[in-house]
């Protein structure tokens, strides 16, 4: 008899599923690496045949909601961006692209500052960071500040995650591991020295859902330290995936309106004014050519 699980763990072809009887450890039919959903990633919800030995065989993975590329995860509730102000300096473009990638997925995301206390002694620095986060509160997106270390900002953080899957994402070295040993005591997490270029050593090998205290899981995943332009069918598309677009971009001129050098752009008017934030505007811009490049060579 079948049970339907959880992918909770992919290390060496190998898979550990959360079933309502337990974990087992389960490796999928071989038409499965050939099937239509694609080998089974952490997430996946799939059907499992037990064996005599104690093992089972992946027979089916169901119909997925979502699917990160990088990490590789299925059905996904939220995207979790960190990004540290400094040791590693932030990078915003970073951020945006991969904001745009859970616009891009119908993944809400949210934002979070972690090592706040290596800049809390620094007002000019601390000052940066609060309009930083502002000016991606004001497009909708949730942001905090946490510091794994004094514990700053975790319960608020553990509020807004639980009760689904969530997948940390940003570059290496920026706390993940910490915040999710905070997360989620006893999981016990290595943690990684940055290196000399202040780029971080990748201290996870393997892609792991994590179960939260109050329910729900966090994947501990291998981290990036950038993301390619995203394929779009049109470079036009880029532009739903900013929300603080959307509501100035209904009285632009023309409906094509990309919001770049076109006369009676409602979305430039606003950053004029300083509605939208300049910085996120100008990111846009520069990710839009990057896209149009990469269109070109497809």
């Amino acid at each position: 008899m079948s049970l339907t699980g959880r992918v909770v763990k992919v290390l060496n072809q190998w898979y550990r599923v959360e079933t309502g009887e337990g974990i087992v450890a389960a490796r999928p039919r071989g038409r499965l690496r050939r099937g239509d959903q694609g080998t089974p990633v952490a997430g996946d919800l799939v059907e499992v045949l037990p064996a005599p030995d104690g093992t089972a065989r992946i027979e089916r993975v169901l119909p997925r909601r979502n699917r990160l590329e990088r990490p590789p995860v299925a059905n996904v509730d939220r995207l979790l961006v960190v990004a540290s102000w400094r040791e590693p300096e932030i990078v915003p473009e970073l951020v945006d692209r991969a904001l745009v990638e859970a616009e891009r997925r119908r993944i809400p995301a949210a934002l979070v500052v972690n090592k706040l206390d290596r800049i809390a002694g620094r007002p000019e620095l601390l000052d940066e960071a609060r309009r930083f986060l502002a000016a991606y509160r004001r497009a909708g997106y949730p942001a905090l500040f946490t510091s794994a270390r004094d514990g700053t900002g975790v319960e608020e953080l553990r509020a807004l995650l639980e009760g689904g899957l969530v997948v940390l994402a940003g570059a290496s070295g920026v706390g993940k591991s910490s915040l999710l040993n905070a997360l989620a005591p006893g999981a016990r997490l290595r943690t990684g020295a940055l290196s000399r270029a202040e780029r971080g050593t990748h201290t996870t090998r393997h892609v792991e859902l994590l179960a939260l205290p109050g329910g729900g899981w966090v994947a501990d995943t291998p981290g990036f330290v950038r993301l390619d332009p995203p394929e779009l069918d049109e470079a036009g598309e880029l532009r739903h995936y900013f929300p603080e677009f959307e509501e100035p971009a209904a009285s632009c001129r023309f409906r094509d309106c990309l919001h770049v050098d076109e006369p009676g752009c409602a979305v430039a008017e606003a950053v004029a004014r300083g509605e939208i934030d300049g910085g996120r505007y100008a990111r846009y811009r520069t990710l839009l050519q990057e896209v149009r490049q990469a269109a070109e060579r497809r």
